[in-house]
């Protein structure tokens, strides 16, 4: 009986030893998962909040930037860049107008806000006060124009804001600073609308120090703070800057309401710091639920089976084994889960950065000095669009590539009812859909629109086909505009003959020729087939595309 005694009091001591120990592991093991989890989460949304933020101040900037010498007292200012701004599919709630003007300009400018059919022209303060013209002595800020145009929004033009608080605080930091400047947080639409930001870009005439206006979008917080929903793992909060200790958060309607935090109230999980309109926003991160408790619950429960099946020691290793595996899976999981979405952020601000880099040449060489102005506006709008099919049509496809014919869509390029197109329907790289997509915009947008020598509009046909046979294949493209001549064709822009002469050549690594016949103005490109389709490119996308698989 002593020996048995001493046998179970052993095995009990043992299986006690060892279920407390399983439960300091457990304990230790899911608290550090969840800590790693939340940590992690935090900075993925911190880094899609940046990253939203700085595409909607990068907005204003191109929106300040495409003016050209502006007319303060033009109210439709916004007419040119409407298109452009709708592009970048930005959730702007308002984006303004809004015009320094002089003391003599108030007669003038009231009479072109009656003039674009804007309900109420009278130049008035933001409680709706009129403003007395003698006692003007200084430039005031009017808003002159607005997108989109309702009838919540029609009333507004005519609006000074030197009297606001907030928004005169703002225009008179983006004048001085001469950038892109945030106010504080304020009620949008006039007080009535939701809680949000305004962004305003000064808009300064060459040759001028001072602004001639501003262009201004304004933003709910909601959707600028990426607030989340039940399943996620935190709430977000925006700290106020309107006064200490305040918060700005979000119910799940998307809804803003202010709050203060008590002294003894929870502190956040964490705290990440964002950058827009020259200022710092800090976000708070509150964790929905309490890792040290539900580790503590989780060892509990470990603890317990263990000291129900002490007698059973083989039963006990064997669970915590297959715990020890679990919990390495998840953590194996999860890493792997990590690195690919890395791997995915990374691959995305590469491919954002490629295409900004190439809309910033587009606009650079399309509104370079001394060009027309409604001329440039329409190249750049084409050239945008057409980027912007090319980024719609690998967006459908994951990014795998684009069928050839597709690039060839009546909304990305003129005169496609003129084309006859002829051709193996083959996938291009993303690469060379972004090339071969701007060369037939090029090409398209400067053949003959009106009627030739013999009296036709030109016959336009475009094919190409693919030679040779493994590593040797090469793609021939060639575009030939009949019933045109060198005397009837409008000449190509500058930066056309760099696209159709240097860069899409380089871009595909092939050559590049253009010449006049006697009947006909043609443009032939040859270039490898490995560049032109791109499987390592093609690979690398399926690869980022395919779920994480569980490791056995």
């Amino acid at each position: 009986m002593v020996r048995l005694g001493f046998i179970i009091g052993f095995i009990a001591l043992l299986g006690v030893l060892l279920s407390g120990l399983a439960a300091y592991r457990v304990h230790d093991q899911e608290l550090a998962l969840d800590r790693i989890a939340l940590a992690r989460a935090i900075d993925v949304h911190a880094s899609l909040v940046q990253d939203r933020l700085t595409e909607r101040e990068l907005l204003a900037r191109v929106a300040s930037g495409l003016f050209r010498a502006p007319s303060v007292l033009k109210p439709n200012m916004l007419g040119p860049l409407r298109s452009a701004i709708y592009a970048f599919k930005t959730d702007f709630v308002v984006a303004g107008w809004i015009a320094r003007l002089k003391p003599d300009e108030l007669p003038a400018a009231e009479a072109a806000i009656a003039g674009a059919g804007f309900p109420d022209p009278k130049i008035r303060t933001y409680d709706n006060t009129p403003v007395d013209p003698a006692t003007v002595t200084q430039p005031i800020n009017v808003l002159l124009d607005l997108e989109p145009r309702s009838a919540e929004t029609k009333v507004l033009p005519g609006v000074s804001y030197d009297q606001d608080p907030i928004r005169n605080t703002l225009l008179t930091r983006a004048r001085l600073e001469k950038r892109s400047i945030a106010s504080d947080p304020v009620e949008l639409l006039s007080g009535r609308g939701p809680i949000g930001v305004i962004v305003a870009a000064p808009v300064i005439a060459e040759g001028d120090t001072e602004p001639a206006g501003f262009i201004v979008f304004s933003y709910e917080l909601a959707s600028l703070m990426l607030t989340n929903d039940d399943l996620s793992l935190f709430a977000v909060a925006l700290k106020d800057p309107r006064r200490d200790g305040g918060e700005l958060v979000a119910n799940d309607q998307g809804t803003i309401s202010a709050r203060m935090t008590a002294a003894d109230g929870p502190a956040p999980s964490a705290t990440r710091t964002v950058s827009f309109g020259g200022r710092d926003w800090q976000l708070g991160y509150y964790a929905k639920t309490n890792s040290a408790r539900r580790a503590e619950q989780t060892a509990i429960i470990v603890a317990a089976i263990g000291f129900a099946i002490t007698a059973m020691v083989c039963g006990l290793f064997g669970y915590v084994a297959y715990n020890n595996l679990r919990l390495s899976r998840e953590i194996q999981v999860r890493i792997g889960f990590e690195r690919r979405l890395t791997a995915v952020i990374d691959e995305l601000n590469h491919r954002v950065k490629n295409i900004l880099a190439v809309i910033q040449s587009i606009v650079t060489r399309t509104l370079r000095h001394g060009s027309d102005i409604d001329v440039a506006r329409e190249l750049l709008i084409g050239r945008i669009h057409a980027m912007s099919n090319v980024v719609s049509l690998l967006s459908e496809s994951q990014w795998q590539g684009v069928k050839l014919k597709g690039l060839f869509e009546a909304r990305a390029i003129p005169h496609a009812d003129r084309i006859a197109v002829t051709g193996p329907d083959i996938a291009v790289s993303a690469r060379a859909a972004q090339s071969l997509s701007l060369l037939f915009f090029e090409l398209a947008s400067h053949s003959d629109e009106g009627l030739s020598l013999v009296g036709k509009h030109p016959h336009i046909t475009a094919n190409w086909t693919v030679t040779g046979e493994g590593a040797d294949e090469v793609f021939h493209f060639r575009w030939e505009e009949f019933n045109t001549s060198e005397a009837t064709r409008r000449p190509d822009s500058d930066f056309g003959l760099i696209l159709l002469d240097r860069v899409a050549p380089e871009a595909l690594g092939g050559t590049a020729k253009r010449f006049f016949t006697d009947v006909s103005y043609v443009y032939e490109l040859t270039a490898p087939m490995e560049t032109v389709v791109d499987m390592t490119e093609r690979d690398r996308t399926e690869k980022l595309s395919q779920p994480v698989k569980t490791v056995r």
